[in-house]
């Protein structure tokens, strides 16, 4: 069974009657549009949307650093103020 990541949900068929509506009734929480009882897709406002993408650069930030900072050895040290 596929895992519904929302506490809204709508069916298909529903949601395409009036998106704005489902959009309003939702009070900015996410909402799971669902095509035979399994999420075809999610919609959620732009500002969760942007916090998810920057969360999603955050994590691929962290896996920068840790992998570059287990190459300390070959790092070259530099005078900031000369940059």
């Amino acid at each position: 069974m596929q895992a519904i990541y929302s506490d809204v949900t709508i069916s298909m068929s529903e949601f395409k009657k009036n998106p704005a509506a489902v959009l309003r009734d939702a009070k900015s929480r996410p909402v799971a549009v669902l095509n035979h009882n399994k999420a075809a897709f999610y919609m959620v406002e732009p500002a969760l949307f942007e916090a998810m993408l920057d969360e999603l650069a955050d994590q691929d930030l962290h896996r920068t650093v840790l992998a570059r900072m287990g190459e300390r050895a070959n790092a070259i040290e530099v005078d900031v103020d000369a940059i």
